[in-house]
This record gives C-alpha cells, structure tokens and sequence, in this order.
C-alpha cells in the first residue's frame, strides 16, 4: 500500500494503509446484535478506513481497533455535556475521521446520531441552511456538531431551529471525558436518523433501529456483496446519504472490510481519481449511482490503458434508474483496464428499509429487458419488443431472503409477471417510522406492515424492474408517459449528457397538461441553442409521441437530491416559481459540469 502522512494531534508520521485482510480474526459478516458490539469485533482485528486527499494522496489512516478507541473517547465528552440517553446529536457528515468518531461514539454513549449534509451545491448557501434548519427541528436535537468550515453555516441553521448548541470538532475533542460508565445501544434500541434525499423544508427522519441495520448489513454482506476476507471497497459516496453511510461504511465495519474513501466533491472535481485509486489499491468492490460511472467514462480519456481494474468483481449501481447505456459504455471505456462487464452489480433499495431491498446475483450477468413503448404506456404491461420502438430496463435482482415484495395495481390487486404496478415492501430492515411523524409515517406503513415505496415496476422472472417514480408520471391526453423516456432521449444528443434533462407537465393557460422539458445547454450562441432546442424536440416527438416545450436553461439550473438524483417536482416548482429562466445571449457563456456539482 501507499504510504502517507498520516494527521496526528502531536506530529505528522508515515503510515501505510491498512491491511485488506484479518489473518488473525475470523470474518463474521454482521453476526451482532447492535452496531457497537460489532465495532468492538472489528476492533480486534487489522482492517479499518482509509480516507484520500483530492490530489489522490493517502491523507489519514483509522483502523478499526483506533476507529474503537476514539468512539469511546468521543462518547465520553459528549456526555460531560450533560446529554441524556436517547439525545440527538446531529453531526455533519464530512467524509473523515471525526464523523466517524462521533457516528460511533453516539453508539456507546446511548445517543442517537444524525447525520447531516456536508455539501453546499444544492442551491447555495440560503437553501443549505434552510435544509439543514429544517431536519435539527423535526429531529429536536440537542447539540450540533460540524467542522470548521461549515461551523457559521451551521450556526446560522440551529438559530432558526431553536437549537442552542453547536461545537467544532476541535471543540469537541478539548472538552473532558465523564467519568460516567458507557451504556452502548443494545438490540432493542434505535440506531440513527437517516434524512431521506428529498428532504427539503419539511423533512422526514427515516429512524432506524439497531435489529434493521444488523438485519440489512447481514444481508447486504452475505447475499448481496456476498464479501470474503479479501475484500477490499471503495467509496466516494456521500455518508448523509444511506447508500454511503450504511453501504459502505457501517456495513463494511460490521463485515471487518477495508474501505478506501474519496470524498464526493474530490469525486465531483476528479471523477477519474476514482478509478485510478482502485486501481493502485486493487479495490474488489464499489458502488455508485449511473451517473457517477458515467462522469468517470467520459473523464478517464486515454488513461484508462494505464490502470488495471481486473481485480474488481463487484461494481454495484443503486440510488437510481439504473441507465443501460450508460454501463454499457463505461465497460466499452474501460475494458482495457481489464473491467469486466459481468462485474456490475444492479440493486434496489431505499432509506426507509435501511438500505437493500433487492441484488441482482453476483455470479450473473446483468440481464437488460427490451420492452414494446407503446403496449408499456397504453396498457401498463411490459411485453418484450418485437420492432424498433423498444424501452431497455435493466433488472434490479431477486428481494432479500428475509423480505416479502409485492407489485400491486392501483386497486390494490397483487399483480404478476410483466404487469407494471406499485412496489411493497415487508422487511425486518423496515425502519421504525419518521421520526415523530406519525400520520407520515402511516401514509405508507399499511396495517400488513407493507411499505409503499412509491415506485413503479415489474416482475421478471422473480427479478424487480424499475419503471419510474409514481409520483413523476406524466398523464398527457389518456397516456402514461415516463418522464425518463423523454430524458433519456434527449441525453442521447452529442450537446448534451446525463442530467441534463428534466421532463414534466405543467396546466397551460386552456387547463391542459403541456409537457415541459428543460434542458442545460452549454453552448455559446443563440443560433446552436435554437438548433438543440429543436432537435430535442424532434427526438422527443419520435421517442415519445408528444409533443413538448422545449425550455433551454443555463448550466447547474437543475435541482438534483442529497444523493446525485435529478428532482423533477423541484425542477417543475422553480421553473413555475421563475427560479429556473430560460437562457439569454448573456447566460450562454456559463460552461460549467451540471450532475457534479449535486453531490
């Protein structure tokens, strides 16, 4: 391994990575009862966390057995503060040591963390604060814990929340431990808050309970990742987010693997960093949502002949509509780097069942499904193609062992094979509901214990396929349109890539529904815009048999989620609201990246 200064409190010394492997501890894939007793196994052994600088350096070493040593420390300070058991503590969840620190540490104090976004692209600094202001009042926490770089952000964020405490890390780590006797979370207790991605102003706090992290880690280790001990993971991911925070971090430390880290707006700045690093470090597994692949693809450029990603056997997607051509053109890239195509690994999965709900199975190629447009808009059945005017969807797996899926019709009738309807979810991974949020809560916990996950699929062949998002139907003249239809499409234009598209439907001044599409243009005059507005929707019309306005709108306009997912009711309510203009001559010079920059 790389060696590194590693950042200490009384001087910089070197330091190597840790160890992939524990040749002295036996693997034990989530077997615990709560997430502290699980630290406490890792902690016997040599593996840890490893966290690169965005210059692609190995900046600050934390083995697991130290990972234990400050937990303990940090759980003592935090209650000389005078905090009682089942307190929350929101902590920003920056991509390093101290979150971890404090993420654990709340585990043997008996505190329940929650973790906040670090990033600040999503519409600035104002739409930040009132983000973050919104989830420290519907979780009530007592104290907020940030680095120093967001201290006066987040200071700004407790005032309009009532929350009177907000420490640095620093400040944290100066005050004095308490003598008091550690209780840690046992079992029966709660875990954390997990803030859904499409928290906005009135956010839901996803609670999870230490039995539905232990039983989705078990899951995701054993039949999802299916990890050995010579594992090693990878991970740009933001921990806020659930795909990062319980992927690749809890899941990893219950599991003993290794994990290396980038941070995600390293990632954003240098996607190809990502694959180089696990190149150099011999990574076996990763993850990301399509368009993370994508940005990589398109900026590893002739390097990609000097890597060697031979040993990486697990490239898992989630987090999103899984884009089939957009794995298959980052194997097409990568495959002088010994990538294999076999190695993607689609799932499905949300926040409110912890994390997995679904894996396709490792051992298998991915299975891409062909299906007839218009049988799939005119009569909800996903019925193979047979002409030209096909819509691919990539499976997303079989469910957990230990769960029960259903895929109903809007009478609630339990739908078959290829009928498109609502997906259900009954798992021991079930979160234990929005966190005193109780008529939310029962908006989509039924009485049978089914979530309602708001998403649209399919059965094949006892594998889920994701069709959309309920909520983002557009009903236009009787049909059903997918709003991903007309962006993928349009994304297919050489101007344009991944996330540059957001489609929708708006009233027009007759009381009709218009379809809307907005699309980031980053060329620089007039005339080329006016030729890309035109073509866009000439291929909207050939893809999707309607007829659109097409809205061209300056790079960054679109709003995407906590987690790098385009938010099409965000995207509708500024483009009404006229939050989001349409381009003028002056706005065309502004060429900066759009799917990065909302990490």
């Amino acid at each position: 391994m790389q060696s590194a200064l590693k950042r200490s409190g009384r001087a910089d010394v070197v330091s190597t990575a840790t160890p992939t492997s524990n040749r002295s501890l036996a693997q034990n894939s989530a077997g615990f009862g709560s997430l502290a007793e699980g630290l406490d196994y890792a902690a016997r052994g040599v593996t840890g966390f490893n966290f690169y600088s965005a210059r692609g350096a190995l900046e600050t070493v934390l083995p697991y057995s130290e990972l234990r040593r400050r937990a303990m420390a940090t759980a003592r300070r935090l209650l000389s503060l005078g905090l009682a058991r089942g307190d929350r503590v929101a902590v920003v969840a920056e991509t390093g040591p101290d979150f971890m620190a404090v993420f654990f540490g709340c585990q043997y104090a008996g505190l329940i963390p929650c973790p906040l976004p670090y990033t600040m692209y999503i519409g600035g600094k104002d739409s930040y604060i009132e983000r973050v202001a919104g989830m420290l009042a519907a979780a009530r926490v007592q104290i907020v814990i940030a680095g120093e770089d967001l201290t006066s952000h987040i200071m700004d964020a407790a005032a309009r929340a009532g929350v009177n405490r907000v420490m640095s890390h620093a400040e944290l780590q100066a005050l004095p431990e308490a003598a008091a006797k550690l209780e840690p979370f046992g079992p029966s207790d709660d875990a954390y808050i997990q803030y859904s991605s499409g928290s906005t102003s009135n956010p839901k706090g996803v609670l999870i309970s230490q039995s539905a992290i232990m039983a989705n880690a078990r899951a995701i280790l054993r039949e999802g990742l299916r990890t050995g001990p010579d594992d090693r993971a990878f991970s740009w991911l933001p921990l806020y987010h659930d795909m990062g925070l319980v992927g690749f971090c809890l899941s990893p430390a219950l599991g003993q693997v290794s994990v290396d880290f980038l941070s995600t707006s390293a990632f954003a700045r240098r996607p190809a960093l990502w694959l180089k690093l696990m190149s150099d470090n011999k990574s076996t597994v990763t993850y990301s949502p399509s368009f993370g692949y994508d940005l990589a693809a398109r900026r590893i450029n002739g390097d990609a002949v000097t890597l060697d990603l031979s040993r990486l056997r697990v490239a898992g997607i989630g987090g999103d509509m899984v884009r089939p051509d957009v794995l298959e053109g980052f194997a097409a890239t990568l495959a002088v780097a010994g990538f294999r195509q076999e190695a993607f690994l689609p799932s499905y999965g949300m926040a409110e069942t912890t994390l997995a709900i679904a894996f396709v199975d490792p051992a298998k190629p991915i299975r891409i499904d062909a299906v007839d447009r218009l049988v799939l808009k005119s009569e909800g059945r996903a019925v193979p193609a047979t002409g030209g005017n096909a819509r691919r969807f990539v499976a997303c797996g079989r469910p957990l062992s230990d769960s029960k899926v259903e895929i109903r019709s809007a009478d609630g009738a339990v739908l078959g094979e290829r009928s498109v309807g609502r997906i259900f979810v009954r798992t021991p991974s079930l979160m234990n509901g929005y966190f005193q949020n109780e008529d939310a809560t029962a908006a989509v916990v039924g009485a049978d214990g089914f979530l309602d996950t708001g998403d649209m699929g399919y059965w094949l062949d006892g594998e889920i396929v994701i069709t959309g998002r309920a909520k983002d139907l557009i009903l236009h003249n009787g049909r059903n349109i997918w709003p991903q239809d007309i962006e993928w499409a349009a994304e297919q234009l050489d101007a344009l890539r991944a996330g540059d598209v957001a489609a929708f439907a708006v009233e027009n001044e007759l009381g009709e529904d218009e379809v809307v599409v907005l699309v980031q243009c980053r060329l620089q005059d007039m005339a080329a815009a006016e030729a890309l507005r035109n073509e866009v929707s000439a291929v909207v019309h050939r893809s999707a048999g309607v007829e659109c306005r097409v809205v061209m709108v300056p790079p960054k306009s679109l709003p995407f989620t906590s987690s790098g997912k385009l938010s099409r009711a965000a995207a509708r309510q500024k483009f009404l609201s006229g939050d989001i203009a349409e381009i003028t001559a002056a706005t065309l010079a502004v060429t900066q990246d759009g799917p990065e920059a909302s990490l």
